[in-house]
């Protein structure tokens, strides 16, 4: 096994970072292509697998398959959208401030594709065990459509062992195995209340509006100490290391004096909970809002699903919940979206000493509130199959799908390097 090329490692990292690889309705597919183009360039012998209506998933293998197992590495190269708001750089120019390379993708998850190169690069793309890549275009978009291709071609990912590079560790320099991963599921809900706007002057105190009823209703889906409300849902609790409060206040940037949603351990909320958000609000903006009483209004939501849960039935208690609290008989239309299925890890020891021989520490570990569809799926598929989930997003300051995302080029480097000791030692059984 040779070192790991941190140079070649960062400039893999900024071809990709500058290829603005949206997957979202509204954005140009080109810069995708050209993603997959770079990738399939970067891995040798690769070749493209169709997805339906998105982007192709890029495809390679390398090693002997023989007696030992068949590894399955994942990431994919699809980012969210970066509005310019916020931003301290352009998010698809990579900038260097100090050891973090920021950018959008620059984590999620575009230092999962350029660690599997590290990785397999160290080892001359030979590793001493049969070796699978995928590389996805369209994990972020939430369509899940690479999931006809496991249904169509299960035979492409079966593997022994899965490797997904789209996680991290809890903080920075910390080894850390996630052995959890959330579902997650969306609502469409509009509120009807009129039939049209009204002068609120002459309207207003009777008229029902339609925003003040929308945010009632919202409101509802929580108590006053923040947790879950929603008859139904079934929720856990969390036996493995917590993350303490002080670390989780700092990591999310939570104002000075403002209290934590709900009770419990902050593992318990993360980790082994249903979860409800508020993603978008459809209402008049502030500037420019008129004296008017709102007829309609609309907002997505969305709910996280522990491990342990299910899925559909999660998402049925919501909208049971929704449809029985709506404000003075307010009409209400509901759109749900497929959910995707919650998981739950053993934590794989030869990971687990990939890990610790790497960063010459103990290993954490923890789950992840975060879900990955694909993941999901193959978990069914492959149900013999172990399933590894690490990465370089830390928890410390990589804001992932927000403005300033960011990795630590040192911690690719150590991910990188625990994934090609991880081959190594597998190979030795």
């Amino acid at each position: 096994m040779d070192p790991i090329d941190a140079g070649r490692l960062r400039e893999d990292l900024e071809r990709l970072v500058r290829i603005p690889s949206v997957a979202f309705d509204g954005h140009p597919a080109e810069p995708l292509h050209e993603a997959a183009a770079l990738v399939r360039d970067l891995l040798p012998g690769s070749r493209y697998v169709d997805v339906p209506g998105e982007a192709p998933s890029v495809y390679a293998e390398y090693g002997a398959a023989g007696d030992g197992p068949t590894v399955l590495l994942y990431a994919h190269y699809d980012v969210q959208p970066a509005p310019a708001d916020g931003w301290e750089s352009d998010p698809f120019e990579p900038t260097l401030r100090g050891t973090r390379l920021y950018g959008r993708g620059a984590a999620d998850d575009k230092s999962g594709v350029v660690a599997h190169l590290a990785a397999l690069r160290a080892l001359d793309f030979t590793p001493p065990v049969h070796t699978k890549v995928l590389i996805e275009g369209s994990e972020e978009n939430g369509r899940q459509r690479i999931l006809e291709v496991v249904d169509a071609q299960p035979d492409l990912m079966r593997a022994d062992v899965l490797v997904i590079a789209d996680g991290g560790n809890w903080k920075l320099g910390e080894p850390t195995l996630c052995t959890t991963l959330r579902g997650h599921g969306k609502l469409t809900v509009t509120l009807r209340t009129l039939e049209n706007a009204l002068h609120s002057g002459q309207f207003g105190g009777a008229a029902p509006d339609a925003l003040l009823a929308l945010t009632r209703l919202l409101a509802s889906l929580h108590d006053d100490a923040g947790d879950v409300a929603v008859d139904g849902l079934t929720d856990g609790a969390w036996d493995g290391a917590d993350l303490p409060e002080a670390d989780f206040r700092r990591q999310a940037g939570v104002l000075e004096g403002v209290g934590l949603v709900g009770s419990g351990s902050v593992g318990d909320r993360l980790w082994a909970r249903h979860a409800i958000s508020v993603l978008g609000l459809d209402a008049p903006p502030v500037e420019g809002a008129g004296n008017i009483v709102i007829p309609a209004a609309r907002a997505k939501v969305a709910v996280r699903v522990p491990p342990g849960a299910d899925p559909v039935a999660s998402m049925q208690a919501v909208e049971r919940h929704l449809r029985a609290h709506a404000p003075w008989e307010a009409r209400l239309e509901i759109d749900v979206e497929p959910a995707s299925s919650p998981l739950a890890l053993a934590a794989d020891a030869a990971a687990a000493a990939a890990l610790e021989t790497a960063y010459g520490k103990p290993v954490a570990v923890m789950g992840s509130g975060g879900s990955i569809p694909l993941v999901a799926r193959l978990a069914d598929v492959y149900p013999e199959a172990k399933i590894v989930l690490w990465g370089a997003q830390d928890s410390d300051a990589a804001q992932i799908h927000a403005a300033n995302e960011s990795v630590d080029l040192a911690e690719l480097e150590a991910i990188a390097r625990t994934e090609a000791l991880f081959l190594t030692q597998l190979a030795r059984g």
